[in-house]
């Protein structure tokens, strides 16, 4: 009796590691995968667009960090909702024209 014990246990436990083996396989896997997919997406991603269109200012943020991140000095004069450039604030939309874009 104690030797189908010890046969039980040992089978249980070689189904395990089999199962622990599996799994690991299959996380590996996964992160590769997803290493490999950011990596093309960083090469085909354009570098010259660094802003979109529209914008959505950050904390911290003012117009004139915003223009020299974005390239574009006419900010106020492009959104006639900005009354006053000193009062800006996080979660206002202004539109971005890059100067690179400007014809």
């Amino acid at each position: 009796m104690a030797a189908a014990t010890a046969e039980k246990i040992s089978w249980n436990c070689a189904v395990f590691v089999a199962v622990m083996l599996v799994l690991s396989s299959c996380e590996s896997n996964t992160r590769d995968f997803t290493n490999q997919v950011f990596q093309e997406n960083v090469k085909n991603r354009n570098y010259n667009k660094v802003c979109d269109e529209i914008y959505v200012v950050r904390e911290g943020e003012t117009l004139q960090t915003i223009s020299e991140k974005c390239g574009d000095p006419y900010i106020v004069e492009e959104n006639p909702h900005i009354h006053d450039p000193d009062d800006v604030f996080p979660g206002l939309v202004i539109k971005i024209n890059p100067f690179t874009n400007r014809s």
